[in-house]
Protein backbone atom coordinates (compact mmCIF):
# COMPACT_ATOMS: atom_id res chain seq x y z
CA UNK A 1 0.00 0.00 0.00
CA UNK A 2 1.48 2.92 -1.18
CA UNK A 3 -0.42 5.69 0.85
CA UNK A 4 -1.89 5.46 4.35
CA UNK A 5 -5.34 6.68 2.83
CA UNK A 6 -6.35 3.22 1.16
CA UNK A 7 -6.01 1.39 4.33
CA UNK A 8 -9.49 1.15 5.72
CA UNK A 9 -9.00 -1.09 8.49
CA UNK A 10 -6.55 -3.20 10.07
CA UNK A 11 -6.58 -6.77 11.51
CA UNK A 12 -6.31 -7.77 15.15
CA UNK A 13 -4.65 -11.07 15.41
CA UNK A 14 -5.59 -11.39 19.02
CA UNK A 15 -3.42 -12.76 22.28
CA UNK A 16 -2.72 -16.24 20.56
CA UNK A 17 -3.18 -17.33 16.91
CA UNK A 18 -4.13 -20.61 18.34
CA UNK A 19 -7.62 -20.96 18.93
CA UNK A 20 -8.04 -22.79 21.85
CA UNK A 21 -5.07 -20.52 24.03
CA UNK A 22 -7.22 -17.70 22.39
CA UNK A 23 -10.29 -18.86 24.24
CA UNK A 24 -8.28 -19.39 27.72
CA UNK A 25 -6.45 -16.21 27.56
CA UNK A 26 -9.98 -14.48 26.76
CA UNK A 27 -11.54 -15.57 29.25
CA UNK A 28 -8.76 -14.76 31.93
CA UNK A 29 -9.05 -11.27 30.46
CA UNK A 30 -12.74 -10.96 31.05
CA UNK A 31 -12.25 -12.18 34.69
CA UNK A 32 -9.59 -9.78 35.26
CA UNK A 33 -11.35 -7.01 33.74
CA UNK A 34 -14.19 -7.80 35.74
CA UNK A 35 -12.77 -8.04 38.52
CA UNK A 36 -10.46 -4.78 38.11
CA UNK A 37 -13.91 -2.60 37.11
CA UNK A 38 -15.62 -3.87 40.07
CA UNK A 39 -12.73 -3.25 42.74
CA UNK A 40 -11.97 0.27 41.28
CA UNK A 41 -15.95 1.12 41.27
CA UNK A 42 -16.47 0.22 44.40
CA UNK A 43 -13.30 2.02 45.81
CA UNK A 44 -14.86 5.00 43.89
CA UNK A 45 -18.01 5.10 45.73
CA UNK A 46 -16.50 4.38 48.59
CA UNK A 47 -14.39 7.81 48.63
CA UNK A 48 -17.29 9.78 47.01
CA UNK A 49 -19.79 8.98 49.30
CA UNK A 50 -17.91 9.22 53.12
CA UNK A 51 -17.28 12.70 53.82
CA UNK A 52 -14.36 11.65 56.18
CA UNK A 53 -12.40 10.42 53.09
CA UNK A 54 -12.52 13.89 51.51
CA UNK A 55 -8.19 14.24 52.26
CA UNK A 56 -5.45 14.43 49.57
CA UNK A 57 -4.08 10.54 49.79
CA UNK A 58 -8.07 9.71 48.71
CA UNK A 59 -8.39 12.14 46.07
CA UNK A 60 -5.55 10.86 44.53
CA UNK A 61 -7.29 7.37 44.92
CA UNK A 62 -10.15 8.08 43.74
CA UNK A 63 -8.64 9.64 40.32
CA UNK A 64 -6.16 6.34 40.18
CA UNK A 65 -9.48 4.16 40.16
CA UNK A 66 -10.79 6.16 37.40
CA UNK A 67 -8.16 6.36 35.42
CA UNK A 68 -7.24 2.76 35.77
CA UNK A 69 -11.46 1.84 34.99
CA UNK A 70 -10.57 3.95 32.03
CA UNK A 71 -7.40 2.68 30.92
CA UNK A 72 -8.42 -0.87 31.13
CA UNK A 73 -11.70 0.10 29.05
CA UNK A 74 -9.98 1.24 26.12
CA UNK A 75 -8.86 -2.32 24.70
CA UNK A 76 -10.08 -5.31 26.43
CA UNK A 77 -14.01 -4.68 25.97
CA UNK A 78 -12.93 -4.38 21.83
CA UNK A 79 -11.01 -7.52 21.82
CA UNK A 80 -14.10 -9.64 23.91
CA UNK A 81 -16.26 -7.94 21.92
CA UNK A 82 -14.19 -9.24 18.55
CA UNK A 83 -13.46 -12.51 19.89
CA UNK A 84 -17.15 -13.29 20.51
CA UNK A 85 -18.41 -11.77 17.39
CA UNK A 86 -15.59 -13.46 14.93
CA UNK A 87 -14.70 -10.35 13.74
CA UNK A 88 -11.07 -9.14 14.23
CA UNK A 89 -10.98 -6.26 12.25
CA UNK A 90 -10.86 -2.58 13.64
CA UNK A 91 -11.27 0.43 11.44
CA UNK A 92 -8.52 3.00 10.68
CA UNK A 93 -10.12 5.68 12.74
CA UNK A 94 -11.29 3.29 15.89
CA UNK A 95 -7.65 2.20 16.04
CA UNK A 96 -5.88 5.72 15.87
CA UNK A 97 -9.06 6.79 18.60
CA UNK A 98 -8.02 3.50 20.81
CA UNK A 99 -4.33 4.53 20.43
CA UNK A 100 -4.60 8.05 21.38
CA UNK A 101 -6.86 6.72 24.78
CA UNK A 102 -4.79 3.99 25.30
CA UNK A 103 -1.57 6.54 25.47
CA UNK A 104 -3.32 9.04 27.22
CA UNK A 105 -4.54 7.12 30.20
CA UNK A 106 -1.84 5.14 30.35
CA UNK A 107 0.91 8.60 30.71
CA UNK A 108 -1.39 9.67 32.98
CA UNK A 109 -1.57 6.69 35.47
CA UNK A 110 1.97 6.70 35.61
CA UNK A 111 2.29 9.78 36.56
CA UNK A 112 -0.30 10.22 39.41
CA UNK A 113 1.31 6.94 40.90
CA UNK A 114 4.47 9.35 41.25
CA UNK A 115 1.94 11.72 42.67
CA UNK A 116 0.79 9.69 45.10
CA UNK A 117 4.11 8.49 46.15
CA UNK A 118 4.96 12.01 46.96
CA UNK A 119 2.18 12.42 48.90
CA UNK A 120 3.13 9.12 51.35
CA UNK A 121 6.52 10.86 51.10
CA UNK A 122 5.05 14.18 52.99
CA UNK A 123 2.99 12.89 55.31
CA UNK A 124 5.22 10.27 56.75
CA UNK A 125 8.47 12.43 56.60
CA UNK A 126 6.90 15.87 57.03
CA UNK A 127 3.71 15.33 58.74
CA UNK A 128 3.57 18.46 60.91
CA UNK A 129 3.29 20.65 57.03
CA UNK A 130 1.30 17.79 55.34
CA UNK A 131 -1.79 19.73 55.77
CA UNK A 132 0.04 22.92 54.52
CA UNK A 133 2.49 21.47 51.73
CA UNK A 134 -0.63 19.34 49.94
CA UNK A 135 -3.22 21.97 49.87
CA UNK A 136 -6.47 22.40 47.41
CA UNK A 137 -4.39 24.07 44.78
CA UNK A 138 -1.70 21.65 45.03
CA UNK A 139 -3.70 18.69 44.68
CA UNK A 140 -5.90 19.74 41.94
CA UNK A 141 -2.43 20.17 40.03
CA UNK A 142 -0.54 16.91 41.16
CA UNK A 143 -3.69 15.58 38.93
CA UNK A 144 -4.59 18.26 35.99
CA UNK A 145 -0.72 17.94 35.09
CA UNK A 146 -1.05 14.05 34.07
CA UNK A 147 -4.36 14.61 31.99
CA UNK A 148 -2.80 17.65 30.40
CA UNK A 149 0.51 16.13 29.56
CA UNK A 150 -0.52 12.67 28.42
CA UNK A 151 -2.95 14.11 26.23
CA UNK A 152 -0.82 16.55 24.78
CA UNK A 153 1.81 13.51 24.67
CA UNK A 154 -1.11 11.36 22.82
CA UNK A 155 -1.45 14.16 20.05
CA UNK A 156 1.59 14.15 18.82
CA UNK A 157 2.09 10.46 18.77
CA UNK A 158 -1.26 10.27 17.29
CA UNK A 159 -0.94 13.42 14.24
CA UNK A 160 2.89 11.43 13.44
CA UNK A 161 1.01 8.23 12.66
CA UNK A 162 -1.40 9.38 10.59
CA UNK A 163 1.37 10.55 8.32
CA UNK A 164 2.55 7.05 7.86
CA UNK A 165 1.99 4.36 5.13
CA UNK A 166 1.80 0.56 6.13
CA UNK A 167 3.38 -2.16 4.16
CA UNK A 168 0.34 -4.63 6.08
CA UNK A 169 -2.58 -4.26 8.20
CA UNK A 170 -2.39 -7.16 10.34
CA UNK A 171 -1.64 -6.15 13.94
CA UNK A 172 0.22 -8.98 15.86
CA UNK A 173 -1.38 -7.85 19.11
CA UNK A 174 -4.96 -7.62 20.68
CA UNK A 175 -5.20 -3.68 20.14
CA UNK A 176 -3.68 -0.93 18.38
CA UNK A 177 -0.66 -0.38 20.28
CA UNK A 178 2.04 2.05 19.47
CA UNK A 179 4.89 0.38 18.28
CA UNK A 180 2.93 -2.42 16.86
CA UNK A 181 1.79 0.04 14.49
CA UNK A 182 5.41 1.84 14.09
CA UNK A 183 6.67 -1.78 12.91
CA UNK A 184 3.85 -2.36 10.02
CA UNK A 185 4.89 1.32 8.43
CA UNK A 186 6.89 1.33 4.98
CA UNK A 187 7.29 5.16 5.81
CA UNK A 188 10.25 6.30 8.01
CA UNK A 189 9.97 5.74 11.29
CA UNK A 190 12.73 7.32 13.06
CA UNK A 191 10.93 10.55 14.47
CA UNK A 192 8.24 8.32 15.88
CA UNK A 193 10.70 5.81 17.19
CA UNK A 194 12.80 8.76 18.67
CA UNK A 195 9.35 10.19 20.30
CA UNK A 196 8.57 7.08 22.10
CA UNK A 197 11.83 7.14 24.07
CA UNK A 198 11.78 10.59 24.64
CA UNK A 199 8.02 10.78 25.77
CA UNK A 200 8.34 7.53 27.70
CA UNK A 201 11.29 8.52 29.25
CA UNK A 202 8.74 11.61 30.68
CA UNK A 203 5.90 9.81 31.74
CA UNK A 204 7.99 6.06 32.86
CA UNK A 205 11.57 6.37 33.91
CA UNK A 206 10.95 10.10 35.33
CA UNK A 207 8.05 8.51 37.30
CA UNK A 208 9.58 5.29 37.98
CA UNK A 209 13.01 7.43 39.45
CA UNK A 210 10.60 9.82 41.52
CA UNK A 211 8.81 6.79 43.34
CA UNK A 212 11.78 4.78 44.08
CA UNK A 213 13.35 7.94 45.64
CA UNK A 214 10.10 8.71 47.78
CA UNK A 215 9.48 5.18 49.08
CA UNK A 216 13.70 5.38 49.97
CA UNK A 217 13.14 8.35 52.43
CA UNK A 218 9.72 6.67 53.43
CA UNK A 219 11.58 3.51 54.54
CA UNK A 220 14.53 5.76 56.30
CA UNK A 221 11.73 7.49 58.00
CA UNK A 222 9.90 4.05 59.02
CA UNK A 223 13.26 2.30 60.83
CA UNK A 224 13.37 5.11 62.84
CA UNK A 225 10.12 4.54 64.69
CA UNK A 226 10.39 2.97 67.77
CA UNK A 227 7.53 0.43 67.27
CA UNK A 228 8.24 -2.65 65.79
CA UNK A 229 4.58 -3.23 65.25
CA UNK A 230 4.12 0.04 63.53
CA UNK A 231 7.49 -0.74 61.70
CA UNK A 232 6.36 -4.07 60.25
CA UNK A 233 3.56 -2.73 59.17
CA UNK A 234 4.02 0.09 57.42
CA UNK A 235 7.30 -2.14 55.63
CA UNK A 236 4.58 -4.44 54.64
CA UNK A 237 2.57 -1.60 53.48
CA UNK A 238 5.32 -0.21 51.49
CA UNK A 239 6.22 -3.08 49.95
CA UNK A 240 2.87 -4.16 48.39
CA UNK A 241 3.00 -1.05 46.75
CA UNK A 242 6.74 -1.42 45.25
CA UNK A 243 5.17 -4.92 44.02
CA UNK A 244 2.54 -3.03 42.22
CA UNK A 245 4.91 -0.74 40.76
CA UNK A 246 7.08 -3.03 39.32
CA UNK A 247 4.95 -4.84 37.78
CA UNK A 248 3.65 -1.75 36.14
CA UNK A 249 6.75 0.02 35.43
CA UNK A 250 9.13 -3.24 35.03
CA UNK A 251 6.89 -4.45 32.27
CA UNK A 252 6.82 -1.56 30.33
CA UNK A 253 9.97 -0.60 29.98
CA UNK A 254 10.36 -4.11 28.69
CA UNK A 255 8.08 -3.74 26.28
CA UNK A 256 9.40 0.05 24.82
CA UNK A 257 12.78 0.43 26.17
CA UNK A 258 14.66 -2.90 25.72
CA UNK A 259 16.70 -3.83 22.65
CA UNK A 260 15.01 -3.98 19.26
CA UNK A 261 17.30 -7.35 19.01
CA UNK A 262 15.63 -9.08 22.30
CA UNK A 263 11.74 -7.85 21.19
CA UNK A 264 8.96 -11.30 20.46
CA UNK A 265 5.73 -10.87 19.72
CA UNK A 266 5.32 -13.31 22.54
CA UNK A 267 6.81 -11.37 25.12
CA UNK A 268 5.62 -8.13 24.30
CA UNK A 269 2.22 -9.13 24.34
CA UNK A 270 2.36 -10.98 28.13
CA UNK A 271 4.09 -7.88 29.26
CA UNK A 272 1.59 -5.78 27.75
CA UNK A 273 -1.13 -8.01 29.69
CA UNK A 274 0.52 -7.08 32.66
CA UNK A 275 0.83 -3.75 32.99
CA UNK A 276 -2.95 -2.98 30.65
CA UNK A 277 -4.77 -5.75 32.61
CA UNK A 278 -3.19 -7.32 35.78
CA UNK A 279 -1.70 -4.10 37.49
CA UNK A 280 -4.90 -2.05 37.19
CA UNK A 281 -6.85 -5.10 38.66
CA UNK A 282 -4.21 -4.77 41.59
CA UNK A 283 -4.42 -1.64 42.67
CA UNK A 284 -7.75 -1.47 44.36
CA UNK A 285 -6.35 -4.38 46.73
CA UNK A 286 -3.31 -3.15 47.02
CA UNK A 287 -3.53 1.04 47.36
CA UNK A 288 -7.46 0.62 48.87
CA UNK A 289 -8.52 -2.88 50.28
CA UNK A 290 -5.48 -2.70 52.86
CA UNK A 291 -6.69 0.46 54.45
CA UNK A 292 -8.98 0.37 57.34
CA UNK A 293 -10.85 3.54 56.99
CA UNK A 294 -11.44 2.40 53.36
CA UNK A 295 -12.42 -1.15 54.10
CA UNK A 296 -14.77 0.57 56.93
CA UNK A 297 -16.35 2.88 54.05
CA UNK A 298 -17.09 -0.14 51.86
CA UNK A 299 -18.89 -2.11 54.17
CA UNK A 300 -21.26 1.25 55.24
CA UNK A 301 -21.58 1.38 51.24
CA UNK A 302 -22.21 -2.12 50.88
CA UNK A 303 -24.63 -2.96 54.21
CA UNK A 304 -28.29 -2.71 54.10
CA UNK A 305 -29.29 0.48 55.86
CA UNK A 306 -27.14 2.78 53.41
CA UNK A 307 -29.32 1.55 50.71
CA UNK A 308 -32.81 1.12 52.72
CA UNK A 309 -35.06 4.10 51.39
CA UNK A 310 -37.22 5.52 54.60
CA UNK A 311 -40.82 4.59 54.31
Amino acid sequence: MDNWTRVSEFILLGLSEQPQQQEVLCGLSCGLYLTGCLGNMLTLLAIVSDPHLHSPMYFFLCNLSLLDICFTSTTIPKMLLNHLSGHTTISFSACLAQMYFFIAFGAADSILLSAMAYDRYVAICCPLQYMTTMNVLRCALLVVVPWVLSNLISIVHTILMTHLSFCTNRIPHFFCELNALIKLSCSDTQVNKMLVLVFGSSVVLVPFVCIMASYTLIAVAVWKVPSTRGKGKAFSTCVSHLCVVFLFYGTIIGVYFKPTSLHTTQRDTAATVMYTMVAPMLNPFIYSLRNRDLKSALRKLLSENHFAKPL
